[in-house]
């Protein structure tokens, strides 16, 4: 603590830890304060009194107490008391303390300069005391109420962060449920869906794609098989190959899904608008910049279209296949190839790394290629980390075909 800071309670005796309120007065002429300190005796058993002789040493006070109250001189040598206003007002810790300005100057002007720099109130010098306590009483009192309302404001934000974190978290439990139960439709798939996303995760993230965008892909795309609920099972678990009627059952799993999310329940509308506007805008208010519900269609439907047009349901090409199926097609057919199915077996890394690289510009988009190459190692752990890798590695067939 500097000299020119005094640090004593109303009594005498030292303030700290004191439950009393805590007022700063600043002065340069010591003669002043200790005026202060006679003239508010009498009221040491609600106010601590602290006395500091320039705006360096009232603000090491600050920066050790904190206080209710600032009673400050205008004119003091080398900084000032709009100088104090400024700092104090730059610095959260303290910007919401009330400050008194004390001057021998009535102009106007100067009155308009400290109200306009954060003053609380102003007193002109003599001070008498009836002014300074009635003064002190309210600046104390309205420090109080707005501490008040800020610790309430604390707890009220405090509740809405964690319902906001309920919410979501209810949303993604639903989501991943809601796939895994499309997934038991074909046990030999294991925890395909999760790595799928956690897969897609990192080739967005790698992408340098917006995190919005990232996080809400990671969040949907375990729904991009959701349409197999709608495969009847002698296809869906067919060891052989399938016929080409098969296949084109198989198929019809891209728009299944995407009319699963899409579509609106018969008698949705007994609930009225106002259910139907809550839950357009709940992903938003999570903390989501994208319509859920239409990115997990959008890439349910577009997750087996192919770079060269060769895909299907609609035969996209090119771009014309949104980012979230352009990245789910990598993540979905590497995953299937390293795993064992009913028509296959697993395919080794290096088979598998040399199979999606072969679909270059014909299969997958360039892009996401380039991301997957500086990816293959923490596909390789999330393999590890979320389902061991299959035991049955085997040679890749001639389509490598993943359906």
């Amino acid at each position: 603590m500097t000299n020119d800071a005094i640090e004593l309670s109303a009594d005498g005796e030292a303030g700290a830890g004191s439950s009393r309120k805590r007022i700063l007065f600043v002065d340069d002429e010591p003669n002043f304060l200790a005026g202060l300190r006679r003239m508010l005796r009498g009221y040491r058993d609600h106010w601590d009194l602290h006395f500091a002789e320039s705006v360096n040493a009232a603000l090491a006070c600050c920066r050790e107490t904190p206080f209710d109250t600032i009673v400050s001189d205008v004119n003091m040598p080398e900084r000032n008391g709009f100088d104090l206003l400024a700092a104090l007002k730059s610095d959260p810790l303290t910007r919401d303390i009330p400050v008194i300005i004390l001057t021998g100057n009535a102009e106007n002007d100067l009155k308009r300069r400290a109200l306009d720099n954060g003053a609380t109130d102003l007193l002109n010098k003599p001070v008498s005391m009836e002014d300074l306590t009635a003064r002190l009483r309210n600046a104390t009192r309205l420090k109080e109420y707005e501490d008040l309302l800020r610790n309430q404001n604390v707890v009220l934000e405090q509740k809405v962060r964690e319902r906001t974190a309920a919410l979501e978290h209810s949303r993604l439990d639903i989501i991943w449920r809601l796939a895994k139960a499309g997934e038991f439709r074909d046990e030999d798939t294991g925890a395909h869906v999760m790595r799928v996303a956690a897969c897609c995760r990192v080739l967005s993230a790698t992408m340098g794609l917006e995190t919005d965008f990232t996080e809400a892909l990671f969040t949907t795309s375990p729904l991009h098989d959701i349409g197999k609920i709608g495969i009847p099972d002698g296809i869906l678990m067919k060891s052989g190959k399938l016929t080409a009627h098969e296949r084109h059952m198989m198929e019809r799993h891209c728009e299944i899904g995407a009319a699963i999310l899409l579509e609106k329940p018969r008698g949705m509308e007994y609930f009225g608008t106002r259910h139907l506007e809550a839950v357009e805008v709940l992903d938003e208010e999570l903390g989501f910049g994208y319509d859920l519900r239409a990115l997990a269609a959008e890439l349910a439907l577009t997750h087996h279209e192919k770079w060269d047009g060769s895909g299907y349901p609609r035969g996209l090409k090119g771009n014309e296949i949104p980012a979230s199926g352009q990245i789910v097609a990598v993540a979905d057919v590497y995953d299937a190839l390293r795993s064992v199915r009913a028509y296959k077996p697993a395919f080794s890394v290096d088979e598998t790394v040399a199979h999606v690289l072969k679909g270059r510009e014909s299969h997958f988009a360039p892009s996401v290629l380039e991301a997957f190459e500086q990816s293959i190692a923490a596909f390789e752990e999330i393999r590890v980390r979320l389902d061991d890798v299959a035991e049955t590695e085997g040679e890749a067939d001639e389509t490598g075909s993943i359906r």
